[in-house]
């Protein structure tokens, strides 16, 4: 019997640089929520560790051996195997954690599937700094280079994202590389207890330290956050690394109409509504 697991959509509502460690890991400070979108992973017992990739965005992704998604399998350290399916939803290499979604998708099915506890936490941070947030899957505050996460509670309820991708890749190196500077100060604590336009007026003070180099390196990032200001979002900016960018609505209704908006005026751009996910139950 196939195990399915839902890799949602992980995005950076804030994302500052604080620092840089001796061995050239970023330190972050981030809010990181996850949107009802996503890849799926689905896994079933097999002689051979296996992977397929299918799905709207498959053929942007190889099935080889350095796949995160094969990389998650091996971190369990067992020779057991497992036919193991991707059903790619999400743009590759968009700065909505994809890749680390799948992988902390995979650790949660095969941990099932072969019953057995998940890999120690360095061996999880080893497969990708967003990797232990995905695996969380919930609100939280990100510090450290990942490994440091903080649940995050009292977020407006019904709050809905527009994700836009333009389809243009962002090396997520060369973004850090053309920071200007990496000891920014940290993120203002959340205010609790707000309605959603209160949120987005304490999130507009907050910044994405890597928006400005990444727009330098692909200026149709700023077209995206344009187009999104122009749908009334409350606020907007671009996610992890980029290229994906987020208008962020007080309710789904609203964000869907602004996905069609932007969909029919920009047909070659990837384009998405879905809701926040809240924190799932204990």
């Amino acid at each position: 019997m196939a195990i399915e697991s839902f890799a949602a959509a992980k995005v950076n509502l804030a994302l500052h640089v604080t620092g840089r460690r001796d061995d050239g890991y970023h330190l972050l400070d981030s809010l990181v929520v996850f949107a009802g979108t996503g890849d799926f992973i689905r896994v079933a017992a097999d002689e051979t560790l296996g992977l397929t990739i299918t799905g709207p965005e498959c053929a942007a992704l190889g099935a080889g051996a350095e796949n995160l998604v094969l990389r998650a399998a091996r971190a369990f350290g067992t020779e057991r195997g497992a036919a193991i399916e991707l059903d790619k939803r999400l743009p590759v290499a968009s700065g909505i954690g994809g890749g680390s979604a799948d992988a902390a998708a995979t650790l949660t099915a095969l941990s099932r599937l072969w019953n057995l506890p998940l890999p120690a936490p360095d061996a999880v941070l080893a497969l990708g700094a967003d990797v232990p947030v995905c695996l969380a899957g919930r609100p939280a505050r990100m510090r450290g280079i990942g490994e440091r996460l903080d649940p995050v509670g009292g977020l407006p309820e019904g709050l809905a994202l527009v994700l836009v991708n333009p389809r243009v890749a962002v090396p997520t190196p060369a973004v850090f590389a053309a920071l200007e500077r990496r000891d920014n100060p940290p993120m203002a604590e959340m205010p609790k207890g707000c309605d959603a336009p209160g949120f987005a007026h304490w999130l507009t003070a907050q910044r994405n330290d890597l928006e400005t180099p990444a727009i330098a390196i692909a200026p149709v990032i700023a077209e995206v956050l344009a187009a999104l200001r122009a749908c009334d979002c409350l606020m907007s900016r671009m996610s992890g690394s980029g290229a994906t960018c987020f208008g962020l609505y007080a309710d789904l209704a609203a964000a869907e109409h602004a996905a069609h908006r932007i969909g029919a005026e920009r047909p070659g751009w990837w384009t998405k509504a879905a809701p926040v996910l809240p924190a799932p139950a204990a």
